[in-house]
């Protein structure tokens, strides 16, 4: 099923080729995710959700409005990231709104080595 596109209030539709692709269902989504974020915990550094999947080219899940969420929840829950503050979204379609930054814990820096 190909992803409506919503265009713009001033009538403008987004490039085709900055959309990223959507995958089908929740499992085989968060097996594609799922790697890059624990490599990302790994090294210690302070980053948000959308980083990561935009470092990545990363698909969108099937519910974003919410399973990006679970995923940091997830991942919380395991001990691989900490909540680290508060930033701007990178994420273009936000409007530079505030998120949860995250921060790799040391078992899962001492996990990757």
């Amino acid at each position: 099923m190909a992803n409506p596109i919503q265009p713009a209030l001033d009538g403008t539709v987004p490039e085709q080729t900055k959309t990223r692709q959507r995958a089908e269902d929740y499992e085989t989504w968060l097996a594609q995710v799922w790697p890059k974020y624990i490599d990302a915990a790994a090294t210690g550094r302070t980053f948000t959700c959308f980083e990561i999947a935009d470092e990545h080219k990363l698909p969108e899940p099937p519910d974003s409005a919410h399973h990006w969420g679970r995923l940091m929840t997830l991942l919380q829950d395991e001990g691989y990231i900490r909540k680290a503050g508060w930033a701007c979204s990178s994420r273009p379609t936000v409007n530079h709104s505030g998120v949860r930054t995250w921060r790799g814990t040391r078992a899962a820096r001492k996990e990757a080595s």
